[in-house]
């Protein structure tokens, strides 16, 4: 197989696969590839997540398709890197039922260069070491970025949460280096970025010596051009006062937080793991609207954890109703290999899960209505992201991350003072604010 001249990843899942998907697109550019669409590239990275429903099913799916699509387009058999949580998770097993060229796991793929390097001289590669943080002092500086940009400064998880794979597939919680964290921030504000959203499994958790995740927020505020901050996904264990302050008294970090509580009986929360109950998560997001009571709330939702009941069901959705949430995501549980609550005998069938998760999805749509039929007549800032598709249409993000749709001769990038003036369910229309004359 001759070297590879252009290249495609394609990634899935979370925010945090999003960054490492930049990321690995920034190591091929740095090797010389031209970035190309997927029926065209020469080498294709699929960039796995093993959280949802079927997620290896749906892997081997795409790689047939892949082939499929470049066969009838042109012929030619891409080179296929399958990277992420999948690839840790099934490690040669992918190689045994797929054929592919190379499989990385999600704390190897700063190796990427070399691994097609082997694959291009006829060696199928396998890297699925899991080194502490070496990846990111082998990634390529930060290039050119969009308004919001994503910054991983934590990674792994420590809780072992009896329904998920990520303490196997992502390894066990590790922080960054303030420093470095420090030094790729002020790159992407640099390279553009407006707005930056720190990720982690376990976000909240960061640390370092006695810093926590608001010492650093204290310190990213800072950074001139820096106009907004956001961090995504929180613990309950790990939300500090000291994080609860900074909502109160940072200006650029933004009134959203995502607070996972899976589920709103205690019984289940148990068998979950999850080391709040449901009356410490209400208290804490009482704590949380104490000191900004404007802030946004999400969650995570998971209907259908073997042995719910129906009274189990309810009480999450009256914990719904209690906190009215802006925005939420919820999930039907499946099984993952390996994880203690995939060997527990009392399954939920399929059909009642189906009917839970309509209720939830209900109720959750219902208060995020709700909640963007509230701000409306609000002046807020915006930061505008992309181009709509309407003539002259720019969208973008609200303190509150609700989509605004706005028509105006702005630019990407700007920040504009908007008065909120229609919603429906997922998105808001803004109407420039026009400063009076003096």
């Amino acid at each position: 197989m001759s070297p590879p001249k252009t290249f495609h990843v394609k990634s899935f899942g979370c925010q945090m696969n999003v960054y490492d998907g930049e990321r690995m697109a920034e190591l091929m550019a740095a090797q010389g590839l031209t970035q190309a669409d997927a029926v065209d590239a020469d080498v294709v990275v699929l960039n796995t997540c093993h959280i949802r429903e079927r997620a290896t099913e749906k892997v081997y799916s795409d790689i047939g398709r892949l082939r499929k699509d470049q066969r009838r387009k042109s012929g030619k058999t891409p080179m296929i890197a399958v990277a992420g949580c999948v690839a840790q998770a099934e490690g040669e097993e992918i190689f045994t039922r797929a054929k592919v060229d190379i499989v990385v796991g999600p704390q190897a793929y700063h190796n990427l260069p070399d691994l097609v390097a082997k694959a291009a001289a006829g060696t199928p590669s396998l890297d699925t070491d899991m080194p502490l943080l070496s990846k990111f002092g082998a990634l390529p500086a930060r290039r050119k970025v969009a308004p919001s940009a994503f910054l991983t400064v934590q990674e792994g998880c420590d809780k072992f949460c009896t329904y998920c794979v990520v303490p196997y597939t992502r390894g066990a919680e590790i922080s960054r280096p303030f420093a470095a964290i420090v030094d790729e921030a002020k790159a992407l504000v640099d390279a553009g970025a407006r707005e930056i959203t720190l990720l982690g499994q376990n976000v909240n958790a960061w640390s370092e010596s006695d810093r926590g995740l608001h010492d650093l927020i204290r310190d990213l505020d800072r950074i001139p051009g820096l106009a907004r901050i956001r961090y995504t996904t929180s613990h309950p264990n790990d939300m500090t006062q000291g994080l609860i302050d900074a909502h109160r008294d940072i200006e650029s970090l933004m009134p959203f937080l995502h607070l996972p509580v899976q589920s709103g009986s205690d019984r289940v929360l148990k068998a979950m793991n999850r080391s709040h109950s449901r009356d410490s998560y209400l208290r804490l997001l009482d704590r949380v609207r104490a000191v900004r009571p404007d802030i946004a709330l999400s969650g995570d939702f998971i209907v259908g954890f073997p042995g719910e009941t129906d009274a189990e069901f309810e009480d999450t959705l009256s914990l719904v109703d209690a906190v009215g949430y802006a925005q939420a995501y919820s999930f039907k549980y499946s099984p993952r290999p390996g994880t203690p609550a995939a060997s527990i005998v009392e399954q939920v069938p399929e059909s009642v899960m189906d009917e839970r998760l309509q209720r939830l999805q209900a109720a959750l749509n219902r208060d995020q209505h709700a909640f963007n039929a509230a701000t409306v007549g609000r002046t807020c800032t915006v930061l505008l992201e992309r181009a709509g598709k309407l003539p002259g249409q720019l969208i973008g993000k609200s303190p509150w991350l609700q989509s605004v749709h706005l028509i105006g001769n702005q630019a990407i990038g700007d920040l504009v003072e908007v008065t909120l003036a229609a919603a429906g369910p997922n998105s808001l229309t803004g109407i420039e604010r026009i400063a009076e004359a003096a």
